[in-house]
């Protein structure tokens, strides 16, 4: 039952349309992590076989690459799946994450792949590469190269990256005191 509110989640969350890349693409992954977690090993493999001939005719239109592996938070969300989406199957998630289109996370040229808080706003044409730990309510940039460790509420810019604690604005509403 819990699959199918996170469905139904996934569907008003990417615009209530069946048709939606975002939301068939997460469909498929959704699916492939129920089969993976199935315990009779005949309906694990029925199931898988389902996965892949599912991921050969979909995942390859929409470019959305989810691998059943991956952890993904609630309420996750693809803004575009007008490009692609790339994930490393080691990949953590917080809750809250928005990825745009063109967004590669981890890699295959050596061990380990990024945990990602809750929170976390990663822009367009950008890569979170390698066995590095990216902190609750960070904003990535739009073509960002990420490679080191990011701190919470922190601002990420550039390619390589730059990254700055938090915006002014938000620094100054922290200090600001509160209004009686």
């Amino acid at each position: 039952m819990v699959m199918f509110e996170t469905l139904r989640d996934d569907y008003v969350r990417h615009g209530r349309s069946l048709t939606e890349p975002a939301f068939v693409s997460l469909a498929v992954y959704r699916y492939g992590r129920w089969a993976l977690g199935l315990k009779n090993p005949g309906a694990r493999w029925l199931a898988g076989k389902l996965y892949a001939l599912m991921k050969t005719l979909i995942l390859n239109v929409t470019k959305v690459w989810i691998p059943p592996q991956v952890r993904l938070g609630r309420d996750f969300h693809i803004i575009h799946a007008e490009g692609s989406l790339s994930i490393h199957p080691d990949v953590v998630i917080g809750d809250r994450c928005g990825v745009m289109h063109n967004v590669t996370i981890g890699t295959n040229m050596g061990p380990g792949a990024p945990v990602i808080g809750d929170d976390v706003f990663i822009g367009v044409n950008s890569c979170v590469l390698g066995p590095i730990t990216i902190g609750d309510r960070v904003r990535i940039g739009a073509n960002t190269a990420v490679t080191t460790n990011v701190p919470p509420d922190s601002v990420v810019i550039g390619s390589p990256a730059k990254i700055y604690p938090s915006l002014p604005i938000f620094a100054a509403k922290k200090k600001a005191p509160a209004h009686e």
